[in-house]
């Protein structure tokens, strides 16, 4: 069975299905989301609603982003938020107020039920932002860190690509486990980029929201698989640029 990473999917879910048949998945693999379900192109029900259905065909992980968590907050009352509206959260919105309100019920669960993160038995830790206590994450304060913190991201690029795990100048933050795989922090805005490792830490968000394409990954091999550039899917339309 494989183990299959995938970055932040902004409602991109054109690309997910082609990603599906690029990478062969079947039912004997276990597919781990790393959150940001929705925001920024005009198919956010309909990735919510794939992403739903795949959960009765495939062994599916979803986590928590901070995209879902601002969407499920808006589903609540529709307060809306001027900073999530900037930010993708105007193609959502409009999708939802297009969709018949049976569906809202069904994908409030489905956001409740993101987890922050996946520890898995091998030791590696799948979430979407990072984490900052140095003791590691069952010692994190505030744990909208988990869908929020850039600081991992930013602290695995400053190392020295030289430094290994075992030397006492590696961040302890970063010793406590083998692989950390996160999403979050796009890698680039502009172009069509590979997921990229700095130390420990994967980072497989690759700009599905904006001029990149969706990926995912194989844990176990680094194989990885990408779908166009997400924007081609959406003639017409801007993501988040």
């Amino acid at each position: 069975m494989r183990t299959l990473v995938v970055g932040d999917i902004h409602s991109g879910v054109r690309a997910l299905e082609q990603l599906m048949t690029k990478a062969k998945v079947t039912s004997n693999d276990h597919i781990i989301f790393l959150g940001d379900y929705v925001d920024a192109w005009s198919t956010a029900v309909e990735t919510v609603d794939f992403l739903i259905q795949l959960q009765s065909e495939y062994t599916c992980t979803f986590i928590r982003g901070n995209h879902d968590e601002l969407c499920r907050a808006w589903l609540v009352d529709q307060k809306e938020n001027p900073q999530w509206l900037a930010h993708g959260g105007t193609a959502t919105r409009n999708s939802y107020l297009n969709a018949n309100r049976d569906k809202w019920d069904l994908h409030l669960k489905f956001y409740e039920d993101l987890k922050n993160y996946y520890l898995a038995n091998d030791s590696r830790l799948y979430l979407h932002a990072g984490y900052t206590n140095l003791k590691g994450i069952d010692y994190e304060y505030f744990e909208q860190s988990f869908y929020w913190d850039r600081t991992l991201w930013e602290l695995a690029t400053a190392l020295d690509p030289d430094l290994k795990p075992t030397d006492p100048k590696f961040p302890k933050r970063l010793t406590h486990y083998k692989e950390v795989f996160i999403g979050h922090t796009p890698l680039s805005k502009n172009e069509f980029v590979k997921p990229q490792k700095k130390a420990n830490v994967w980072n497989v968000d690759t700009g599905a929201a904006f001029m990149g394409g969706l990926t995912m990954l194989d844990v176990e091999t680094k194989e990885y698989w990408q779908s166009d550039p997400v924007h081609t899917f959406y003639p017409g339309e801007r993501g988040r640029n």
